[in-house]
């Protein structure tokens, strides 16, 4: 399994290319702000034939590019529907701040291709298989996307692309409209740490890490594993 990424030109989002292999089709993860010149080369450095796009969740700065890099090719959006209305209007996922931040000076297209994800599903696309696991808390409609690792670079058996989430050293924030720390929590309890220590994962912003290397380090899972001794 080929898995390569890189950063967009705002808010260090992370998108990342998945495929079986090099000359096959792929998919997409999270196409951010201004990723067009350099998703555009990964895809002809290794001859892939994109397939579809994943997202995370519904904020732009994972989402802004969906629209050209499916239009251009015909391909599909996949989101959780708890988050569809953040891809007709990205205020919708904004504090006031960064409203006022955008203040409409970026344009933004709602791709016109848009399936659901289902919390729990399995999906083949581009020749993968892809789990969703539904992990809301940073957004109504975060999910994790799991697959296979043992065929990839990764000494893993499986990979996990945990958007913003699950962090190295922390997790996605909770304030902004639709977010919810409690909520984040039961994610972080239910859907995070029952992963094998070895699972890797590639977050939405900052570096790879282990669900192995967060569970003895991120104050927020060690939080969590100490819960249930605190009430002996």
């Amino acid at each position: 399994m080929l898995v390569t990424g890189f950063e967009a030109q705002a808010f260090g989002t992370n998108c990342y290319v998945v495929a079986a292999a090099p000359g096959e089709q792929c998919l997409i993860v999270d196409p951010g702000i201004g990723v067009l010149d350099q998703l555009d080369e990964v895809i002809a450095e290794h001859r892939l034939f994109p397939a579809a796009v994943l997202l995370t969740h519904g904020h732009l700065d994972h989402t802004f590019s969906v629209a050209p890099v499916c239009g251009a090719r015909g391909i599909t959006a996949y989101v959780h529907p708890a988050d569809t209305e953040m891809l007709a209007d990205p205020a919708k996922g904004l504090s006031m701040d960064l409203a006022q931040l955008f203040g409409g000076r970026l344009s933004y297209t709602e791709p016109e291709d848009v399936a659901e994800l289902t919390d729990g599903e399995t999906m083949v696309l581009a020749g993968l298989e892809v789990t969703v696991d539904h992990a809301p808390g940073h957004t109504g409609g975060s999910v994790l996307f799991r697959l296979p690792g043992a065929s990839s670079s990764f000494d893993a058996d499986q990979v996990c692309l945990s958007g913003d989430v699950l962090f190295a050293g922390s997790i996605g924030r909770t304030d902004l409209p639709g977010g919810s720390t409690e909520t984040m929590m039961t994610s972080l309890r239910d859907k995070i740490l029952p992963l094998a220590d070895d699972t890797v994962v590639l977050p939405g912003h900052g570096p790879a890490t282990t669900i192995g290397r967060e569970r003895a380090t991120n104050p927020y899972l060690r939080e969590l594993v100490a819960a249930p001794r605190r009430g002996l």
